[in-house]
């Protein structure tokens, strides 16, 4: 069982940049992309750099993929899929988000 949890407001994040967010006991990730007028929410750990800093990095595309480079060894993950474009054997959680009424909720799952 998963649930929605409201987070922020968008005039909370920072356009192209990331905020983390303690969302359900877990530090999330919230990057808003204004060139595509997407907000996304990922694990905010960094497994390679074993820190939680994925709200520091940088946001872009790579190959028309909405990605963020971490700050500490500048991997890139898939904002939408978590995947790792250098290593296919990590990836990040991602969660879904939605807007509504310029409200920020993050799907978390039960437990």
């Amino acid at each position: 069982m998963s649930t929605w949890i409201d987070v922020c407001t968008l005039d909370d994040l920072q356009p192209d940049s990331g905020v983390c967010a303690l969302v359900a006991g877990k530090q999330i990730a919230l990057f808003y992309l204004t060139k595509i007028q997407e907000v996304y929410a990922v694990a905010n750990f960094d497994p390679i750099g074993k820190a939680n800093v994925l709200s520091r990095g940088m946001v872009g595309d790579l190959g028309g993929e909405p990605m963020l480079a971490s700050p500490l060894y500048k991997q890139h993950y898939s904002l939408k899929t978590g995947a790792c474009f250098e290593y296919d054997h990590i990836k990040i959680a991602t969660y879904p988000v939605r807007v509504n009424n310029n409200r920020i909720a993050v799907k978390m799952a039960a437990g």
